[in-house]
């Protein structure tokens, strides 16, 4: 045996059948030289088990001598504390990658609960936006940070992109703040149900907070109500918008409905003798967690609207897409119609629901009717509109007051600021 170095690899030449060259220095170094002239480093030893194993260190010429001797000095350190490297490695390549997990979550049951227009969207933020970042990660070595730099990414857009989904259709991803924090929500839900599976033993994303969409508390007041019809009108009578999209929002506006549930409307849900639509437990956001069915109240506004469209099979949606299958989508036309009425950006669809249950509970109505009309959960969701009613009547009261106290004063009235609402 001798130390292997360059004058000695270079020296090796080789022979009719395979051989070894081991280092004195170093157990378990060795030089490899092929029959055809291939010379490549090794290191060989012996599992707590017995077993003995061999791993490779790098071709000579991509790798130095010295390189490979550092290389095997580490596993020789493993084999030392009781480790088996390539045993380790084996495991490492055979261990679920996180798309791993996020497919077997695509294929679940517990995914096939929610309703058509949720699996799409998820569908979308898994193959846009977790993938490309966390896909390659091996699930359960993600750490938090790892996870918190993927939402930084996501924020600053490294993930947007423009995505062609058919013969016409193009997705744009953006990213952003909102498509971050709700990736990383799905992150969160495909690692509870993968360690509620066994798939997994911790689930580390469960210790990663993101914020609440803050942007829900946004109430429309009257005005803005009479902004966002008109300016529907508008761009409809100039063809940017598509009447069935608009159409849709006016519904969201009149039903206080989720966004989902008016996009997946299909013919079949629907009684406009009656005035209701009827979701089956799996149709609806809740339904999944209740067991119940969800019955929408169509006010004589939205049944007209519903009337006018074009009549279609029981399963065909009652607000088809302009082109392609599936939901309607209505991000870009919600934009659309909030730019042309001047509203603020922090109303989103959403706040077309907040506003109608915060104007039932200022009207008078109690938490269970509440409840009943938005298809809430439980009880406390609705409780939260009689504490917003109560805070808008007090400011509304103080406003009055101010008014009669300046009128009595001789002086301007006093300026009240506007309570902001609670998220829904």
């Amino acid at each position: 045996m001798a130390k292997i170095t360059k004058r000695l690899v270079d020296a090796s030449e080789p022979k009719k059948a395979r051989y070894y060259v081991w280092d004195e220095s170093l157990p378990g170094f060795g030089l490899v030289i092929q029959p055809s002239g291939t010379k490549s480093f090794c290191f060989q030893y012996r599992t707590p088990e017995g077993q003995t194993r061999r791993i490779s260190l790098g071709r000579f010429g991509s790798v130095t001598p010295e390189q490979a001797r550092t290389k095997a000095k580490g596993f020789q350190s493993q084999v030392n504390q009781g480790g088996d490297p390539l045993g380790e490695k084996r495991t490492r390549r055979a261990a679920l990658k996180v798309s791993d997990i996020l497919d077997r979550y695509l294929a679940s049951a517990k995914f096939g609960q929610k309703t058509d227009t949720t699996q799409s969207i998820d569908r979308g933020r898994i193959e846009r936006h977790l993938k490309p970042l966390l896909g390659n990660k091996i699930a359960d070595k993600l750490t938090v940070d790892v996870i918190w730099r993927a939402y930084a990414d996501i924020v600053a857009g490294k993930t947007a992109t423009t995505v062609k989904t058919g013969p016409r259709g193009l997705a744009r991803v953006k990213g952003g703040e909102g498509a971050a924090r709700m990736s990383i929500r799905l992150l969160k839900s495909a690692y509870s149900w993968a360690t509620e599976e066994g798939l997994l033993s911790v689930n580390v994303a469960a210790s990663v907070k993101v914020s609440q969409d803050g942007r829900r508390q946004a109430v429309l007041a009257p005005e803005d109500y009479q902004a966002l019809f008109q300016a529907i009108d508008d761009l409809e009578s100039v063809a940017a918008l598509n009447s069935v999209a608009g159409d849709a929002v006016r519904v969201i506006a009149l039903t206080g409905a989720r966004r989902g549930e008016i996009a997946g409307l299909r013919w079949r849900h629907v009684d406009l003798k009656k005035g209701i639509a009827i979701l089956s437990s799996g149709e609806h956001k809740t339904g999944r967690k209740t067991g119940d069915s969800r019955t929408i109240g169509l006010p004589a506004a939205a049944q007209a609207i519903i009337s006018r469209q074009r009549n279609g099979k029981p399963d065909d949606y009652i607000f088809p897409p302009a082109r392609g299958e599936g939901p309607i989508s209505l991000s870009k036309p919600w934009r659309l119609i909030r730019d042309k009425a001047g509203l603020d950006s922090s109303i989103v669809l959403h706040s077309l629901r907040h506003s109608l249950a915060t104007s039932m509970a200022v009207n008078g109505a109690e938490a269970a009717h509440i409840m009943a009309v938005m298809g809430h959960k439980d009880l406390a969701t609705s409780q939260k509109y009689i504490h917003i009613a109560k805070d808008m009547r007090a400011d509304m009261a103080e406003r009055a007051a101010s008014g009669i106290s300046a009128a009595m004063n001789g002086s301007a009235p006093a300026k009240v600021v506007k309570l902001t609402g609670a998220k829904n």
